[in-house]
Order: structure tokens, then C-alpha cells, then sequence
């Protein structure tokens, strides 16, 4: 299974001119290789128009060569937009990304009064098989390069800067890795991205976001980095025997080292963590998990955000009615949790990572995961094994 590495092969000037997406595929530090002889300042000039000032075409870098842009014109971005799709009043946008390769990649915009957020994608499919999840139902194709990553968020602002979100900041404010993908299981380049995140685009650690189903190993080190992100911690579950039914991942980082490891990143960096709760009706609203919720958001001194489950083809989890969620969600706060019910848009256009490729049973294809009876996937090959 390709796991890559964070820096690309060692392709000759003339295939990177050639590579669908090279721009972003190569680090920043070494443009140079993609604009050849000339100037100091041109490499400078093309990472501002990547990175600083992104547009949708090469011919808007017009203080460029013509020729150059010509030379780019086709393989500016790692992928190609298979489907825009645009909800709530123009406030939510879903991408569905194509790359050379056949793999796909979801990210959804979504415009606030103060902030305009961009949910990204760090694998093709997912490896983790949560039960309730579109993306782990079929299964992990590859880890996504860095620059597949970051060209994400270029794309979203080249788009807000020719069509800016009614009544939200024209470029993207914040970033939250929570579409396809266990971001932590794609280290190395989700690491690389962060970096060009803040080290060249200028965005703040504080407006980035990394979720995570508990890859333990993962969020320790992730505590060493120069960078304090926000680190959002998907439960679901509040006691072993649940949790390892919806996140099998739990059967090798139980619930405990993942509280541990969660409270680690509070302690190292002073960022609180964040918890993820999926509320899945029967299985997970009880007011037995509450009190269990309540009492590890307080020993992490943790913000619970609530989530009502999109329901998915390959599952038969539902949510529940609105009253059982108040409910959920008061017991929450007469324990003395802080806890909210996570806004929830584009439902009419399938805006959950995953959905826009799962749209039925028949369109799932025959991907491993790390439950699969025979052929399983190790989790080193997952990328969550142990250093």
C-alpha cells in the first residue's frame, strides 16, 4: 500500500513542467525546478500566485511569461473539478476532485458572518471502517500528497477571489481536516501541509483543525510540532466496548490511551482539545454515554461538539429525534461540560466527506480496511502502526 514521503522523487525539469499539478506537487522551496533559467524573482512571483494570491487559470499570473503560463496552463492543479454543487443560499460549496490517477477527493466551503471555513480531504477513501462513515465504508485507495492536500485550500481561495460567499470573508479564514481520511495516518504529508499552511499561504496554527479517530502515536507527535493546531478528537463512544463496534481502531488505541494522548496535547502545546460525538440513535444517546461523555470532557477540560449523523448507504444507523438530542445535549451541560449541536449544512447536496462518492451501495468499490476478514490491512500499512 503507498504510504509516499513528504518531499517528491527527483523528476528532471522537463517532467515537472509535464505533471498534472507539479506546482503544488513540488515543495515551495523548489519552484526553481518548475520555472527553469531566469530570474530569482519569478520563482517568487509564481509562489505568491500559488500560494499568496491563487487563481483558477495560469493565464490571471500576468506578471508572468506568456509562454511560461502556456507551459503550465494544463497541469496547474493536481486535479480536476468532477462536482461543484452549491447549498444554503450560496453559503455551503462541495467539491468533488479528480486526480490523474483516478482518485477522488472531497471538500466542502462554508461561509459564516466572520469566518469562511474549508473542510479538507488527507487520504483518497479511508482505512479506519468506522461503521456509521461514508468514507470508511469503502475502504482506503492512497494517502494524499502535500500538495494535494494544500491545493484544497489554493483552490477554495482562487474561487472565493472570483466569486466571494454572501456575507463571509472573501478567502479562507479556517481549516478544518475533517473530510476524507485519518489526517494522523498520512503524517508526513499532512504535516508538510500544515507547514506550507502557515509558513507561505500565512494562515494561523490557531485557524487549523486536525481530527482524529484516536491514532494514538499520531497525536503525540503532533504535540512536538513548532505548530499549536486545534486537535479535534473523534469519540463517539464513551467506554471500550461501544467504541471499538463503531471505531475498530479502538481495539489497538483503547479509550484510554486516547484520553492520555489527548490530554498530552493540552499539557505540551496549552491548546484544548475538542471532542467529536456522532449521535447515532440507540446506539450512542444514552443517557449512560452522557455521563461518560461528561466525564472525560471535564478531565480534559475539553469543548464537546455534537453531531447529528448523515445517514449513509452501508449503514443502518440513524439519528435521533431532535428532543433525544436536547436531551443528550442538556445533560451534557448540567454536568458542567461546555457542548454544542455542530451547525449542519449542504444535507440536500451530500456535503458529509464521502457522500458525494457513495451516493449508493453499487458505487462503493472493493477498497481495504482494516477490518476486512482476509487481506486485512495492516496498521502500519494504514499508517497508525507504532514508531
Amino acid at each position: 500500500m503507498p504510504t509516499g514521503s513528504a518531499k517528491l522523487v527527483d523528476w528532471s525539469t522537463e517532467q515537472r513542467r509535464t505533471i498534472a499539478g507539479v506546482t503544488y506537487l513540488v515543495p515551495p522551496e523548489e519552484l526553481d525546478s518548475v520555472v527553469g533559467d531566469g530570474p530569482r524573482y519569478r520563482v517568487d512571483q509564481l509562489r505568491d500566485w500559488l500560494y499568496r494570491t491563487p487563481v483558477l487559470t495560469a493565464d490571471e499570473m500576468t506578471n508572468l511569461p506568456l509562454g511560461f503560463r502556456t507551459t503550465i496552463a494544463d497541469t496547474l492543479w493536481p486535479f480536476d473539478v468532477e462536482v461543484e454543487q452549491t447549498a444554503d443560499r450560496g453559503s455551503t460549496i462541495k467539491w468533488l476532485f479528480r486526480t490523474p490517477s483516478g482518485a477522488s477527493i472531497e471538500a466542502v466551503l462554508m461561509g459564516y458572518e466572520k469566518r469562511t471555513t474549508l473542510c479538507i480531504s488527507s487520504q483518497a477513501g479511508c482505512a479506519m471502517a468506522c461503521t456509521f462513515c461514508a468514507t470508511g465504508q469503502f475502504g482506503f485507495e492512497r494517502h494524499l500528497d502535500a500538495g494535494e492536500i494544500v491545493a484544497q485550500v489554493a483552490y477554495a481561495n482562487a474561487h472565493l477571489r472570483k466569486a466571494p460567499m454572501p456575507r463571509s470573508p472573501d478567502h479562507v479564514t479556517n481549516v478544518v481536516f475533517m473530510g476524507m481520511g485519518e489526517p494522523l495516518a498520512n503524517y508526513p504529508h499532512v504535516r508538510e501541509s500544515i507547514r506550507r499552511m502557515i509558513e507561505t499561504m500565512g494562515m494561523s496554527a490557531r485557524s487549523l483543525t486536525v481530527s482524529t479517530v484516536g491514532a494514538v502515536p499520531g497525536m503525540r507527535k503532533l504535540a512536538e510540532e513548532p505548530w499549536n493546531v486545534n486537535l479535534a478528537v473523534s469519540l463517539h463512544a464513551a467506554d471500550d466496548d461501544l467504541r471499538s463496534k463503531l471505531v475498530p481502531l479502538n481495539k489497538r488505541y483503547p479509550l484510554r490511551d486516547v484520553v492520555d494522548a489527548a490530554d498530552n496535547y493540552f499539557r505540551t502545546t496549552g491548546r484544548r482539545v475538542s471532542i467529536e460525538w456522532t449521535l447515532m440513535a440507540g446506539t450512542n444517546d444514552s443517557p449512560d454515554q452522557a455521563r461518560k461523555l461528561a466525564a472525560i470532557a471535564r478531565e480534559l477540560h475539553a469543548h464537546v461538539n455534537l453531531i447529528a449523523m448523515n445517514v449513509t448507504p452501508l449503514s443502518d444507523e440513524r439519528p435521533p429525534e431532535p428532543a433525544r438530542t436536547r436531551a443528550f445535549l442538556s445533560q451534557l451541560r448540567d454536568a458542567g461540560v461546555n457542548a454544542t449541536v455542530r451547525d449542519t449544512r449542504g444535507r440536500e447536496i451530500d456535503a458529509a466527506c464521502g457522500q458525494l462518492r457513495v451516493r449508493d451501495a453499487a458505487d462503493v468499490p472493493d477498497y481495504p480496511k482494516i477490518t476486512e476478514a482476509g487481506g486485512i490491512l495492516t496498521l502500519d500499512e494504514a499508517g497508525v502502526g507504532d514508531d
